[in-house]
């Protein structure tokens, strides 16, 4: 039986991921771990994350789990979610800039309290709710239609130094990153795990990746 690591660095809701996970591929072994040798020792491996940025990087340093996300983005099949997506950039404008993980050249930057919406309504923020995801070729987007609509809860978003590295991209007003993957990483921005149909397929379809593209 395969194994997958949800990260435990004492931020989010892990078990509504674990169940999530178990629900997507009930012959998965899914454990929450906080053990450096249980995530070396898992196929694949989740990084999620809710909450402020410096409070998440403060706890993987101080856990030792920060040198442990950089080598199992190297060789395993990893998906970040939320703020685990964030964390993977270098660096995030929060908390009057936070230094992140670097394994995805990039910054985390705050909505702009001005947008307006195509009727000239201010937009809100956090940006919450159902939202379109416009993917590029994928395979865990495999049986998911394009412009399908995920779940977001966010303040901040992702800008990648290389476009290439967004692997999908969401509109409000204007696009932004709303899932990045290089090699064996994908992270997204929504929550796979609020998102039904479609995240629940995702889901799948990452626990049967081999971190090939």
């Amino acid at each position: 039986m395969s194994s997958v690591a949800v990260i435990d660095y004492g931020m989010g809701n892990l078990h509504s991921i674990e169940k999530a996970l178990q629900h997507a591929n009930p012959n998965v072994d899914v454990q929450i771990v906080s053990d450096s040798d249980a995530i070396y020792q898992a196929d694949r491996i989740v990084f999620p994350g809710v909450g402020a940025i410096r409070d998440c990087m403060l706890a993987l340093d101080e856990s030792g789990l920060s040198a442990v996300i950089k080598d199992v983005t190297k060789t395993k099949p990893f998906l970040g979610i939320c703020l685990g997506m964030q964390a993977l950039v270098t660096d995030s404008e929060e908390n009057n800039k936070t230094e992140c993980l670097n394994v995805f050249k990039g910054h985390v930057e705050h909505f702009s309290k001005d947008m307006l919406d195509s009727q000239g309504e201010r937009l809100k923020i956090p940006h919450m709710g159902w939202n379109q995801v416009k993917q590029k070729p994928h395979p865990l987007w495999e049986g998911i239609p394009q412009n399908s609509r995920f779940y977001f809860v966010h303040s901040y978003f992702v800008k990648p130094d290389n476009e290439l590295d967004t692997i999908a991209s969401t509109d409000y007003p204007q696009g932004f990153s709303s899932a990045l993957a290089k090699d064996n990483v994908f992270a997204v921005q929504f929550h796979p795990e609020k998102s039904q149909t479609v995240g629940l397929q995702l889901l799948k379809n990452f626990l049967s990746w081999d971190g090939k593209v």
